[in-house]
């Protein structure tokens, strides 16, 4: 079977009916456990951007605060898997805020986690590349922003 592009998609989907739309997206949430995460963002979180940062934060401390810290190995496997799990938020949230703001809380707490990631050199390399991707999403901000958020990066670096 092949796969439809996004515009066939869109122009096929413009025909149905809101009842056949509805069936259509309920039918996807039961296949992926990522398209229900999706569409409860879409439905509950995005109309407060401010609550969905804040519960993200709970969910990256609480990690945190789990991680193994018996061998670097451990440390380096529970900080990929936090990280994938805020990029799969940045993703649904789409705004550069928001990524800059889980992305500079993701290297505070790598920051202050024990034992200090700066003797593991795959830490430091995921930590600096972070610095990097928020300094690209910081130039696409307003000013004002801008000016905020290289404040807080100064101090992470």
């Amino acid at each position: 079977m092949k796969t439809a592009t996004v515009s066939q998609l869109k122009k096929e989907l413009k025909y149905l009916s809101q009842t056949e739309l509805l069936a259509l997206c309920l039918q996807l949430s039961k296949f992926k456990k990522e398209n229900k995460e999706l569409l409860t963002y879409l439905l509950f979180e995005a109309s407060d951007e401010d609550h969905f940062i804040q519960g993200v934060k709970e969910e990256v401390t609480e990690l945190f605060g789990q991680i193994n810290t018996a061998s670097y190995f451990y440390i380096k496997k529970s900080v990929r898997k936090i990280l994938r799990i805020i990029k799969k938020y940045i993703r649904y949230s789409k705004k550069k805020e928001t990524e800059v703001e889980l992305l500079v809380y993701f290297c505070n707490e790598l920051k202050n986690m024990n034992p200090s990631f700066h003797r593991n050199t795959s830490l430091q390399n995921i930590y600096d590349r972070q610095l990097i991707l928020i300094k690209k999403a910081i130039a696409t901000l307003h000013e004002d922003l801008q000016y905020d958020y290289n404040l807080e990066l100064d101090k992470l670096q």
